[in-house]
């Protein structure tokens, strides 16, 4: 089919004004409004009636365009309707209104906001992903506080961890870190304030009670007395004495035995007094006030190697078997500064008695501690073994 009979097959043509367009809403608003100035200019003037049928067959819009359209002249003030029986309807179309909004054609525009695209709908499946929010962070970030430069900071924070590793934390860096960032945020820190006047860490946390003689050191026989409690109630000696320190780190428990512990040896006092007025000369005191001495590994280990082969061992070797060979390395070893009296050269082990103590459990730390206390004795130990530095 020629252009020419398709046009002429598709019956006249329609057109709008774009600023016609502009006052009255949009183009379908403006098609509707002039097919109706027309139909009301043909007859006269007065209202126009017609179907919904007729005015798509005149504008090409349907019931659904007709409506918004009329809704739009209507808000405009650019229209009235009235309905009648049936589909028909009587429009009556106003010139007034157009003509000043024609004059200010910006009014329109500024009347309310452009309408928004409709929202897409969300997927349950797919949420929409919300923008992350940014924070600003210093590229140069460092701790502010009260120290004075990075070294400082550096020092106080090994200070922080080795003090953390003494106390047992199972965790010293991230208590260091804490100490740290609550003096960035302005909160104060005892431990600080102990760095910077160079005193050791928590010195002044520390409170000595009434019954410590130094902070969390009890007096020896109040801390005796509330061993042999518990050892009196069937307690091993090892459970006995962490129970007992248990309740003396206790600040309330620690005073109310601390208390009983006064009103006893109150009591113990004047039954003393009572026996001397008496004729005793030695009142019996109880066992927790003998004085005793203080047990420390050394004096274990002295003990032990005493009694078991290791020290009998250092000590078997006499005058009497240092014959010949062993004299000889004896005396080759007192020439390096060592006396040559024959007392000191019977004190000084063989080597095999020291490998043989040196291979049992507890003659190794006194062994060890024998060597390194007596170097004219030229013997070393390598690789695990006692060897003599001077062979020959």
């Amino acid at each position: 089919m020629q252009l020419g009979a398709l046009l002429q097959a598709l019956g006249p043509a329609a057109s709008y004004y774009p600023a016609l367009a502009r006052a009255t809403g949009g183009a379908t608003a403006a098609i509707f409004y002039t097919i109706l100035l027309q139909w009301q200019a043909r007859q006269g003037g007065g209202g126009v009636s017609c179907t919904p049928a007729e005015l798509e067959a005149a504008t090409g819009l349907n019931a659904d365009e007709q409506q918004l359209a009329r809704a739009l002249l209507e808000a405009r003030s650019l229209l009235q309707a009235r309905s009648q029986q049936g589909q028909s309807c009587t429009f009556y179309p106003e010139t007034a209104p157009l003509a000043e909004r024609l004059d200010a054609p910006a009014a329109d525009g500024a009347a309310g906001p452009p309408e928004r695209a409709p929202a897409a709908p969300a997927d349950p499946h797919f949420p929409v992903r919300r923008p992350t929010a940014g924070v600003p962070v210093s590229p140069d970030y460092r701790f502010q506080g009260p120290w004075q430069s990075e070294q400082q900071l550096q020092a106080f924070q090994r200070a922080l961890l080795e003090y953390a590793k003494q106390q047992g934390m199972r965790n010293p860096s991230a208590w260091a870190f804490k100490v740290i960032d609550g003096l960035t945020k302005g909160i104060h820190s005892p431990f600080w304030d102990e760095f910077a006047a160079g005193r050791p860490l928590g010195e002044s946390q520390q409170v000595q009670r009434e019954w410590e003689v130094a902070p969390g050191v009890p007096y020896p026989a109040f801390e005796e007395e509330r061993i042999q409690y518990y050892r009196h109630k069937g307690e091993p000696l090892e459970a006995a004495v962490a129970k007992a320190r248990a309740d003396l780190r206790d600040p309330v428990l620690g005073q109310d035995l601390w208390d009983g512990f006064l009103r006893k040896c109150d009591r113990l006092a004047d039954e003393a007094i009572t026996a001397r007025e008496a004729g005793v000369s030695h009142p019996a005191l109880p066992s927790s006030f003998t004085e005793r001495r203080q047990v420390t590994k050394e004096s274990v280990m002295e003990k032990l190697a005493r009694a078991g082969s290791p020290a009998a061992s250092l000590t078997a070797e006499t005058s009497s078997e240092g014959g010949g060979e062993d004299t000889a390395q004896a005396s080759q070893r007192g020439t390096d500064g060592g006396s040559d009296t024959p007392a000191d050269e019977a004190e000084v082990p063989s080597l095999e008695a020291l490998r043989r103590a040196y291979r049992t459990p507890m003659g190794r730390e006194y062994v060890e501690r024998q060597i390194a206390a007596h170097p004219e004795w030229g013997y070393a130990i390598e690789g695990g073994e006692v060897v003599d530095r001077y062979p020959f």
